[in-house]
Protein backbone atom coordinates (compact mmCIF):
# COMPACT_ATOMS: atom_id res chain seq x y z
CA UNK A 1 0.00 0.00 0.00
CA UNK A 2 2.95 2.41 0.54
CA UNK A 3 4.21 1.80 -3.13
CA UNK A 4 0.05 2.74 -4.62
CA UNK A 5 -0.15 5.80 -1.83
CA UNK A 6 3.03 7.17 -3.08
CA UNK A 7 1.77 6.47 -6.81
CA UNK A 8 -1.04 8.89 -6.06
CA UNK A 9 0.55 11.48 -4.14
CA UNK A 10 1.88 12.90 -7.21
CA UNK A 11 -1.49 13.16 -8.80
CA UNK A 12 -2.52 16.89 -8.99
CA UNK A 13 -5.89 16.89 -9.01
CA UNK A 14 -7.51 16.06 -5.78
CA UNK A 15 -10.88 15.70 -7.07
CA UNK A 16 -9.27 13.08 -9.75
CA UNK A 17 -7.94 11.02 -6.58
CA UNK A 18 -11.73 11.11 -5.37
CA UNK A 19 -13.52 10.45 -8.49
CA UNK A 20 -11.37 7.21 -8.73
CA UNK A 21 -11.89 5.88 -4.72
CA UNK A 22 -10.87 2.54 -6.13
CA UNK A 23 -7.69 3.79 -8.17
CA UNK A 24 -5.43 1.89 -4.90
CA UNK A 25 -6.92 -1.33 -4.62
CA UNK A 26 -6.77 -1.58 -8.37
CA UNK A 27 -2.95 -1.14 -8.00
CA UNK A 28 -2.87 -2.74 -5.24
CA UNK A 29 -3.89 -5.98 -7.12
CA UNK A 30 -2.12 -5.03 -10.48
CA UNK A 31 0.84 -4.45 -8.64
CA UNK A 32 0.27 -7.94 -6.78
CA UNK A 33 -0.12 -9.92 -9.82
CA UNK A 34 2.69 -8.65 -11.57
CA UNK A 35 5.37 -10.48 -8.42
CA UNK A 36 3.42 -13.22 -8.10
CA UNK A 37 -0.49 -14.30 -7.02
CA UNK A 38 -2.25 -12.41 -3.84
CA UNK A 39 -2.23 -16.00 -2.88
CA UNK A 40 0.91 -17.00 -2.61
CA UNK A 41 2.03 -14.19 -0.87
CA UNK A 42 -0.34 -15.10 2.01
CA UNK A 43 2.40 -18.26 2.37
CA UNK A 44 5.15 -16.00 2.53
CA UNK A 45 5.69 -15.44 6.54
CA UNK A 46 6.52 -12.01 7.76
CA UNK A 47 10.02 -10.96 9.26
CA UNK A 48 8.54 -11.05 12.46
CA UNK A 49 7.34 -15.11 12.43
CA UNK A 50 9.51 -17.74 12.76
CA UNK A 51 9.01 -21.30 10.76
CA UNK A 52 8.19 -24.08 13.11
CA UNK A 53 8.53 -27.08 10.53
CA UNK A 54 6.53 -30.60 11.15
CA UNK A 55 9.99 -32.16 11.18
CA UNK A 56 11.05 -30.22 13.91
CA UNK A 57 7.48 -30.51 16.02
CA UNK A 58 8.19 -34.18 15.42
CA UNK A 59 11.79 -33.93 16.92
CA UNK A 60 10.51 -32.48 20.36
CA UNK A 61 7.28 -34.63 20.43
CA UNK A 62 9.93 -37.47 20.36
CA UNK A 63 12.39 -36.23 22.82
CA UNK A 64 9.80 -35.19 25.81
CA UNK A 65 6.47 -36.10 25.38
CA UNK A 66 4.71 -38.35 28.44
CA UNK A 67 3.89 -40.85 25.91
CA UNK A 68 6.88 -41.27 23.93
CA UNK A 69 9.08 -41.59 26.81
CA UNK A 70 6.61 -44.24 28.22
CA UNK A 71 7.14 -46.04 24.91
CA UNK A 72 10.72 -45.98 25.60
CA UNK A 73 9.95 -47.98 28.80
CA UNK A 74 8.62 -50.76 26.81
CA UNK A 75 12.30 -51.66 25.81
CA UNK A 76 13.42 -51.33 29.41
CA UNK A 77 10.27 -53.94 30.37
CA UNK A 78 11.57 -56.31 27.84
CA UNK A 79 14.76 -56.54 29.04
CA UNK A 80 13.90 -57.15 32.74
CA UNK A 81 11.31 -59.87 31.38
CA UNK A 82 14.61 -61.83 29.31
CA UNK A 83 16.70 -61.34 32.51
CA UNK A 84 13.72 -62.75 34.51
CA UNK A 85 13.67 -65.61 32.61
CA UNK A 86 17.65 -65.99 32.34
CA UNK A 87 17.69 -66.16 36.02
CA UNK A 88 15.72 -70.26 36.19
CA UNK A 89 19.62 -70.63 35.18
CA UNK A 90 21.30 -69.15 37.73
CA UNK A 91 23.39 -71.39 39.71
CA UNK A 92 21.87 -72.35 43.06
CA UNK A 93 22.98 -73.10 46.67
CA UNK A 94 21.13 -75.66 49.35
CA UNK A 95 22.36 -76.31 52.26
CA UNK A 96 20.33 -79.06 54.96
CA UNK A 97 21.63 -78.71 58.23
CA UNK A 98 19.82 -81.52 60.80
CA UNK A 99 20.69 -82.34 64.32
CA UNK A 100 19.07 -84.49 67.15
CA UNK A 101 20.26 -84.18 70.92
CA UNK A 102 18.70 -85.78 73.75
CA UNK A 103 19.20 -86.68 77.18
CA UNK A 104 23.65 -86.00 76.32
CA UNK A 105 23.51 -88.15 73.70
CA UNK A 106 24.16 -86.70 69.84
CA UNK A 107 21.35 -88.48 68.06
CA UNK A 108 22.90 -87.53 64.47
CA UNK A 109 24.12 -84.33 62.88
CA UNK A 110 23.78 -83.79 59.21
CA UNK A 111 24.92 -81.12 57.12
CA UNK A 112 24.10 -81.46 53.06
CA UNK A 113 25.76 -78.41 51.02
CA UNK A 114 25.18 -78.52 46.80
CA UNK A 115 25.40 -75.97 44.29
CA UNK A 116 23.32 -77.07 41.45
CA UNK A 117 24.38 -75.63 37.57
CA UNK A 118 21.09 -75.14 35.30
CA UNK A 119 22.15 -75.27 31.91
CA UNK A 120 19.98 -74.38 28.64
CA UNK A 121 20.83 -78.40 27.61
CA UNK A 122 19.00 -81.08 29.91
CA UNK A 123 21.69 -82.02 31.57
CA UNK A 124 21.84 -80.62 35.08
CA UNK A 125 25.29 -81.07 36.78
CA UNK A 126 25.78 -80.42 40.24
CA UNK A 127 28.76 -80.97 43.27
CA UNK A 128 28.28 -80.80 47.05
CA UNK A 129 29.29 -82.17 50.58
CA UNK A 130 28.24 -84.32 52.89
CA UNK A 131 28.94 -84.30 56.32
CA UNK A 132 27.03 -86.84 58.72
CA UNK A 133 27.74 -88.24 62.17
CA UNK A 134 26.32 -89.31 65.37
CA UNK A 135 25.32 -92.50 67.63
CA UNK A 136 21.65 -93.19 65.62
CA UNK A 137 22.78 -92.37 62.53
CA UNK A 138 20.56 -93.91 59.57
CA UNK A 139 22.81 -96.12 58.26
CA UNK A 140 22.00 -95.20 54.58
CA UNK A 141 23.85 -91.94 55.60
CA UNK A 142 26.80 -93.56 57.24
CA UNK A 143 30.01 -91.99 56.01
CA UNK A 144 33.14 -93.82 57.56
CA UNK A 145 35.20 -91.02 59.55
CA UNK A 146 38.25 -91.90 57.09
CA UNK A 147 37.67 -87.68 55.75
CA UNK A 148 36.24 -86.83 59.37
CA UNK A 149 32.98 -88.01 58.06
CA UNK A 150 32.86 -85.83 55.25
CA UNK A 151 32.54 -87.14 51.62
CA UNK A 152 31.80 -85.30 47.89
CA UNK A 153 29.86 -85.85 45.43
CA UNK A 154 29.21 -84.85 42.11
CA UNK A 155 26.52 -85.72 39.33
CA UNK A 156 24.26 -85.28 36.48
CA UNK A 157 20.00 -85.07 36.45
CA UNK A 158 19.08 -86.21 33.13
CA UNK A 159 15.21 -85.93 31.48
CA UNK A 160 15.48 -89.28 28.88
CA UNK A 161 11.55 -88.56 28.21
CA UNK A 162 9.28 -85.79 29.10
CA UNK A 163 11.69 -82.49 29.07
CA UNK A 164 14.70 -83.88 26.55
CA UNK A 165 13.40 -81.81 23.48
CA UNK A 166 12.60 -79.00 25.92
CA UNK A 167 11.45 -77.87 29.27
CA UNK A 168 8.71 -74.88 31.34
CA UNK A 169 12.38 -72.85 31.69
CA UNK A 170 13.62 -73.19 28.36
CA UNK A 171 10.14 -71.99 27.01
CA UNK A 172 9.91 -69.16 29.25
CA UNK A 173 13.35 -67.59 27.99
CA UNK A 174 12.62 -68.18 23.97
CA UNK A 175 9.10 -66.31 25.01
CA UNK A 176 10.81 -63.91 27.10
CA UNK A 177 12.75 -63.09 24.00
CA UNK A 178 10.44 -62.73 21.78
CA UNK A 179 8.47 -60.30 24.12
CA UNK A 180 10.89 -58.74 23.51
CA UNK A 181 10.50 -58.39 19.46
CA UNK A 182 6.68 -57.50 20.23
CA UNK A 183 7.65 -54.56 22.82
CA UNK A 184 9.62 -52.97 19.76
CA UNK A 185 6.40 -53.64 17.79
CA UNK A 186 4.39 -51.88 20.06
CA UNK A 187 6.57 -49.18 21.04
CA UNK A 188 6.45 -48.43 16.85
CA UNK A 189 2.86 -48.82 16.94
CA UNK A 190 2.21 -46.27 19.89
CA UNK A 191 4.97 -43.73 18.69
CA UNK A 192 3.34 -43.97 15.21
CA UNK A 193 0.12 -43.28 16.73
CA UNK A 194 1.45 -40.14 18.89
CA UNK A 195 2.79 -39.01 15.64
CA UNK A 196 -0.22 -39.33 13.48
CA UNK A 197 -2.48 -37.33 15.99
CA UNK A 198 0.44 -34.89 16.27
CA UNK A 199 0.14 -34.39 12.63
CA UNK A 200 -2.97 -33.84 12.14
CA UNK A 201 -3.21 -31.15 15.02
CA UNK A 202 -0.18 -29.31 13.13
CA UNK A 203 -2.01 -29.27 9.64
CA UNK A 204 -4.75 -28.06 11.74
CA UNK A 205 -2.85 -25.21 12.70
CA UNK A 206 -1.56 -24.69 9.74
CA UNK A 207 -5.15 -24.42 8.31
CA UNK A 208 -6.18 -21.87 11.15
CA UNK A 209 -2.59 -19.72 11.00
CA UNK A 210 -3.36 -19.33 6.84
CA UNK A 211 -7.40 -18.82 7.04
CA UNK A 212 -6.72 -16.08 9.13
CA UNK A 213 -3.81 -14.44 6.79
CA UNK A 214 -6.51 -14.66 4.58
CA UNK A 215 -9.63 -13.01 6.16
CA UNK A 216 -6.83 -10.20 7.66
CA UNK A 217 -5.74 -9.36 4.53
CA UNK A 218 -9.68 -9.61 3.18
CA UNK A 219 -11.02 -6.84 6.07
CA UNK A 220 -8.08 -4.77 5.19
CA UNK A 221 -9.16 -4.49 1.65
CA UNK A 222 -13.10 -4.55 2.48
CA UNK A 223 -12.19 -1.34 5.16
CA UNK A 224 -10.06 0.50 2.18
CA UNK A 225 -13.03 -0.02 0.13
CA UNK A 226 -15.53 1.80 2.41
CA UNK A 227 -13.23 4.29 3.49
CA UNK A 228 -12.65 5.21 -0.23
CA UNK A 229 -16.60 4.50 -0.93
CA UNK A 230 -17.34 7.07 1.87
CA UNK A 231 -15.44 9.77 0.78
CA UNK A 232 -16.29 9.28 -2.64
CA UNK A 233 -20.41 9.75 -1.12
CA UNK A 234 -19.36 12.97 1.02
CA UNK A 235 -17.90 14.44 -2.54
CA UNK A 236 -21.42 13.41 -4.15
CA UNK A 237 -19.34 10.85 -6.44
CA UNK A 238 -20.79 7.86 -5.19
CA UNK A 239 -24.51 6.91 -3.35
CA UNK A 240 -24.86 6.71 0.05
CA UNK A 241 -26.29 2.94 -0.35
CA UNK A 242 -23.16 2.16 -1.65
CA UNK A 243 -21.23 3.12 1.69
CA UNK A 244 -23.60 1.13 3.67
CA UNK A 245 -23.40 -2.18 1.19
CA UNK A 246 -19.46 -1.58 1.62
CA UNK A 247 -19.82 -1.30 5.67
CA UNK A 248 -21.70 -4.44 5.51
CA UNK A 249 -19.18 -6.00 3.90
CA UNK A 250 -16.36 -4.43 6.19
CA UNK A 251 -18.21 -5.56 8.87
CA UNK A 252 -18.51 -9.15 7.84
CA UNK A 253 -15.01 -9.55 7.28
CA UNK A 254 -14.20 -8.35 10.64
CA UNK A 255 -16.76 -11.28 11.92
CA UNK A 256 -15.01 -13.62 9.80
CA UNK A 257 -11.41 -12.72 10.76
CA UNK A 258 -12.27 -12.87 14.17
CA UNK A 259 -13.46 -16.38 14.16
CA UNK A 260 -10.89 -17.29 12.21
CA UNK A 261 -8.11 -15.48 14.86
CA UNK A 262 -10.19 -17.48 17.59
CA UNK A 263 -9.52 -20.84 15.52
CA UNK A 264 -6.11 -20.00 15.49
CA UNK A 265 -5.72 -19.30 18.88
CA UNK A 266 -7.12 -22.72 19.75
CA UNK A 267 -5.46 -24.78 17.85
CA UNK A 268 -2.31 -23.18 18.81
CA UNK A 269 -3.71 -24.62 22.46
CA UNK A 270 -4.30 -28.07 20.85
CA UNK A 271 -0.84 -28.07 19.59
CA UNK A 272 0.93 -26.93 22.70
CA UNK A 273 -0.24 -29.95 24.21
CA UNK A 274 2.62 -31.83 22.34
CA UNK A 275 5.40 -29.78 23.97
CA UNK A 276 7.15 -30.82 26.98
CA UNK A 277 10.64 -29.76 28.06
CA UNK A 278 13.08 -32.53 29.45
CA UNK A 279 11.84 -32.36 33.35
CA UNK A 280 8.95 -33.14 32.47
CA UNK A 281 7.21 -29.57 32.44
CA UNK A 282 4.49 -28.63 29.80
CA UNK A 283 5.69 -25.93 26.85
CA UNK A 284 3.59 -23.28 25.64
CA UNK A 285 3.64 -22.69 21.88
CA UNK A 286 5.71 -19.43 21.18
CA UNK A 287 3.10 -16.86 19.68
CA UNK A 288 5.88 -15.66 16.97
CA UNK A 289 5.89 -19.44 15.43
CA UNK A 290 4.13 -20.02 12.06
CA UNK A 291 3.79 -23.46 10.62
CA UNK A 292 5.29 -23.87 6.79
CA UNK A 293 5.13 -26.28 4.30
CA UNK A 294 8.60 -27.79 3.13
CA UNK A 295 7.82 -30.61 1.27
CA UNK A 296 6.12 -30.81 -2.54
CA UNK A 297 3.15 -33.30 -3.33
CA UNK A 298 4.17 -36.76 -2.66
CA UNK A 299 4.55 -38.40 -6.33
CA UNK A 300 4.10 -42.35 -5.68
CA UNK A 301 4.12 -44.62 -8.42
CA UNK A 302 2.17 -48.13 -8.71
CA UNK A 303 5.76 -50.14 -8.01
CA UNK A 304 6.89 -47.74 -5.02
CA UNK A 305 2.20 -48.31 -3.65
CA UNK A 306 3.60 -52.07 -4.28
CA UNK A 307 6.84 -51.29 -1.97
CA UNK A 308 5.15 -49.62 0.71
CA UNK A 309 2.44 -52.15 1.13
CA UNK A 310 5.45 -54.87 1.06
CA UNK A 311 7.07 -53.22 3.23
CA UNK A 312 3.86 -53.13 5.17
CA UNK A 313 3.23 -57.02 5.03
CA UNK A 314 6.77 -57.35 6.44
CA UNK A 315 7.45 -54.60 8.88
CA UNK A 316 3.96 -53.37 10.37
CA UNK A 317 3.74 -53.55 14.32
CA UNK A 318 0.20 -54.58 13.91
CA UNK A 319 1.36 -57.74 11.92
CA UNK A 320 4.83 -58.00 13.82
CA UNK A 321 3.03 -58.62 17.07
CA UNK A 322 0.55 -61.14 15.51
CA UNK A 323 3.84 -63.07 13.65
CA UNK A 324 5.87 -63.18 17.08
CA UNK A 325 1.86 -64.23 18.68
CA UNK A 326 1.96 -67.08 16.69
CA UNK A 327 5.55 -68.28 17.33
CA UNK A 328 4.89 -67.93 21.10
CA UNK A 329 2.26 -69.91 20.76
CA UNK A 330 4.20 -72.55 18.57
CA UNK A 331 6.77 -72.72 21.96
CA UNK A 332 3.27 -73.45 24.08
CA UNK A 333 2.53 -75.94 21.84
CA UNK A 334 6.01 -77.72 21.95
CA UNK A 335 5.66 -77.52 25.21
CA UNK A 336 2.35 -79.02 25.71
CA UNK A 337 3.39 -81.97 23.09
CA UNK A 338 6.31 -82.58 25.46
CA UNK A 339 3.63 -83.25 28.24
CA UNK A 340 2.44 -85.81 26.34
CA UNK A 341 5.68 -87.69 27.03
CA UNK A 342 6.51 -89.96 30.22
CA UNK A 343 8.45 -88.89 32.82
CA UNK A 344 11.88 -91.02 33.18
CA UNK A 345 14.63 -88.66 35.16
CA UNK A 346 18.27 -90.21 34.92
CA UNK A 347 20.43 -89.48 38.02
CA UNK A 348 23.51 -90.59 38.18
CA UNK A 349 25.82 -88.95 41.12
CA UNK A 350 30.22 -89.67 41.50
CA UNK A 351 30.91 -90.24 45.66
CA UNK A 352 34.55 -88.43 46.44
CA UNK A 353 34.96 -88.48 42.87
CA UNK A 354 37.12 -86.87 41.54
CA UNK A 355 37.83 -85.58 44.14
CA UNK A 356 37.83 -86.76 47.66
CA UNK A 357 38.06 -83.96 50.76
CA UNK A 358 41.56 -84.26 50.95
CA UNK A 359 41.39 -83.13 47.01
CA UNK A 360 42.86 -86.77 45.43
CA UNK A 361 42.51 -87.36 42.32
CA UNK A 362 40.45 -90.27 41.20
CA UNK A 363 37.64 -91.03 39.11
CA UNK A 364 35.87 -94.92 38.53
CA UNK A 365 32.87 -95.02 36.96
CA UNK A 366 32.15 -98.21 38.36
CA UNK A 367 32.58 -97.53 42.14
CA UNK A 368 31.29 -95.35 44.28
CA UNK A 369 28.51 -93.90 42.92
CA UNK A 370 24.68 -93.28 43.71
CA UNK A 371 22.43 -93.99 40.45
CA UNK A 372 18.33 -94.00 40.35
CA UNK A 373 15.85 -93.08 37.60
CA UNK A 374 12.36 -91.57 38.31
CA UNK A 375 9.14 -92.76 35.97
CA UNK A 376 5.74 -91.33 36.01
CA UNK A 377 2.99 -91.19 33.41
CA UNK A 378 -0.70 -90.23 33.56
CA UNK A 379 -2.74 -92.95 32.24
CA UNK A 380 -5.51 -91.10 30.12
CA UNK A 381 -3.23 -87.83 29.75
CA UNK A 382 -6.48 -86.45 29.38
CA UNK A 383 -5.51 -83.10 30.81
CA UNK A 384 -1.92 -82.63 28.26
CA UNK A 385 -3.73 -83.87 25.88
CA UNK A 386 -6.53 -80.91 25.99
CA UNK A 387 -3.48 -78.92 26.70
CA UNK A 388 -2.30 -79.31 23.37
CA UNK A 389 -5.68 -79.43 21.52
CA UNK A 390 -6.42 -75.65 22.96
CA UNK A 391 -3.17 -74.64 21.62
CA UNK A 392 -3.53 -75.83 18.07
CA UNK A 393 -6.94 -74.31 18.01
CA UNK A 394 -5.31 -70.58 19.50
CA UNK A 395 -2.49 -70.54 16.36
CA UNK A 396 -5.44 -71.36 14.24
CA UNK A 397 -7.42 -68.34 15.88
CA UNK A 398 -4.36 -66.30 15.44
CA UNK A 399 -3.57 -67.31 11.86
CA UNK A 400 -6.91 -66.17 11.06
CA UNK A 401 -6.82 -62.57 12.92
CA UNK A 402 -3.54 -61.86 10.75
CA UNK A 403 -4.97 -63.20 7.26
CA UNK A 404 -7.61 -60.30 8.29
CA UNK A 405 -5.78 -57.62 9.84
CA UNK A 406 -3.12 -58.14 6.76
CA UNK A 407 -6.19 -57.58 3.98
CA UNK A 408 -7.56 -54.48 6.47
CA UNK A 409 -3.92 -52.92 6.42
CA UNK A 410 -3.39 -53.13 2.92
CA UNK A 411 -7.17 -51.70 1.81
CA UNK A 412 -6.17 -48.93 4.45
CA UNK A 413 -2.73 -48.37 2.34
CA UNK A 414 -5.12 -48.20 -1.10
CA UNK A 415 -8.02 -45.96 0.59
CA UNK A 416 -5.51 -43.55 2.08
CA UNK A 417 -3.09 -43.75 -1.31
CA UNK A 418 -6.34 -43.05 -3.63
CA UNK A 419 -7.63 -40.22 -1.49
CA UNK A 420 -4.03 -38.63 -1.92
CA UNK A 421 -3.68 -39.26 -5.43
CA UNK A 422 -7.50 -37.26 -5.39
CA UNK A 423 -6.75 -34.48 -3.14
CA UNK A 424 -3.46 -33.84 -5.23
CA UNK A 425 -5.44 -33.35 -8.45
CA UNK A 426 -8.18 -31.28 -6.78
CA UNK A 427 -5.10 -28.98 -5.64
CA UNK A 428 -4.08 -28.78 -8.84
CA UNK A 429 -7.39 -27.46 -10.39
CA UNK A 430 -8.22 -25.67 -7.21
CA UNK A 431 -4.82 -23.70 -7.68
CA UNK A 432 -5.74 -22.80 -11.28
CA UNK A 433 -9.36 -21.39 -10.00
CA UNK A 434 -8.06 -19.19 -7.56
CA UNK A 435 -5.62 -17.90 -9.83
CA UNK A 436 -8.84 -16.93 -12.23
CA UNK A 437 -10.61 -15.93 -9.41
CA UNK A 438 -8.31 -13.34 -8.68
CA UNK A 439 -8.24 -12.07 -12.41
CA UNK A 440 -11.80 -11.85 -12.15
CA UNK A 441 -11.31 -9.77 -9.31
CA UNK A 442 -8.77 -7.29 -11.37
CA UNK A 443 -11.11 -7.55 -14.16
CA UNK A 444 -13.93 -6.44 -12.47
CA UNK A 445 -12.26 -3.64 -10.64
CA UNK A 446 -11.20 -1.97 -14.24
CA UNK A 447 -14.73 -2.75 -15.36
CA UNK A 448 -15.66 -0.41 -11.96
CA UNK A 449 -13.23 2.20 -13.18
CA UNK A 450 -14.25 2.33 -16.29
CA UNK A 451 -18.13 2.87 -15.09
CA UNK A 452 -19.31 -1.06 -16.49
CA UNK A 453 -20.01 -3.01 -12.72
CA UNK A 454 -20.65 -2.04 -9.31
CA UNK A 455 -19.71 -2.75 -6.07
CA UNK A 456 -22.41 -5.54 -5.51
CA UNK A 457 -20.28 -7.44 -8.25
CA UNK A 458 -17.13 -6.48 -6.61
CA UNK A 459 -18.02 -7.64 -3.29
CA UNK A 460 -19.58 -11.01 -4.63
CA UNK A 461 -16.02 -11.85 -6.47
CA UNK A 462 -14.24 -10.69 -3.61
CA UNK A 463 -16.08 -13.61 -1.74
CA UNK A 464 -16.10 -16.02 -4.12
CA UNK A 465 -12.10 -15.27 -4.08
CA UNK A 466 -11.67 -15.84 -0.65
CA UNK A 467 -13.87 -18.92 -0.13
CA UNK A 468 -12.01 -20.94 -3.17
CA UNK A 469 -8.54 -19.07 -1.17
CA UNK A 470 -10.24 -20.42 2.25
CA UNK A 471 -10.81 -23.77 -0.10
CA UNK A 472 -7.14 -24.10 -0.55
CA UNK A 473 -5.74 -24.19 2.41
CA UNK A 474 -7.70 -26.58 3.90
CA UNK A 475 -7.34 -28.74 1.25
CA UNK A 476 -3.67 -28.20 1.58
CA UNK A 477 -3.84 -29.15 5.20
CA UNK A 478 -5.99 -32.17 4.48
CA UNK A 479 -3.35 -33.42 1.90
CA UNK A 480 -0.97 -33.29 4.39
CA UNK A 481 -3.17 -35.25 6.91
CA UNK A 482 -3.92 -37.80 4.23
CA UNK A 483 -0.07 -38.44 3.51
CA UNK A 484 0.42 -39.18 6.78
CA UNK A 485 -2.03 -41.03 6.97
CA UNK A 486 -0.75 -43.11 4.51
CA UNK A 487 2.23 -43.96 6.02
CA UNK A 488 0.55 -44.63 9.27
CA UNK A 489 -1.58 -47.25 7.39
CA UNK A 490 2.07 -48.92 6.45
CA UNK A 491 2.74 -49.00 9.84
CA UNK A 492 6.38 -47.05 8.82
CA UNK A 493 8.22 -45.68 11.91
CA UNK A 494 8.28 -41.73 12.00
CA UNK A 495 5.54 -41.53 9.18
CA UNK A 496 8.02 -41.73 6.87
CA UNK A 497 9.96 -38.79 8.28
Amino acid sequence: MKVVLGIELKMNNLNAFIRTGFTAVMLYFSFTAKSQSMTDSVFLLPDTARAFTLESFYFMVMENHPVAKQAALLSDMAKQEIRLARGNFDPKIEVQYLTKNFKDTEYYRLFDGVVKFPTLFPVDPKIGVERNKGQYLNPERYISDEFDYQQFYAGVSLPLGKGLITDERRIALKQAELFQQMTEAEQIKMINKLLLEAAKDYWGWYNAYYHYRLLNRGAAVAFEIFRRTKINAEQGEAAVIDTIQAKITWQQRIIEQQEALLDFQNTGIVLSTYLWDSLGNPLALLPNLAPILEKDMLSMSAEELNALAEQARANHPELRKLSVKLMQLENERRLANEFLKPRLDLNYNFINQPFDPNFNTNLNWGEDYKFGLDFSFPVLIRKERAKLAQTRLKISGTEYERNLTERQIINEINTAYNALTNTAAILVNLSDMVNNYERLLFAELLNFENGESDLFKINVQQEKLIQSQTKLVKLLSDYEKQKAMLYWAAGVRNLGL
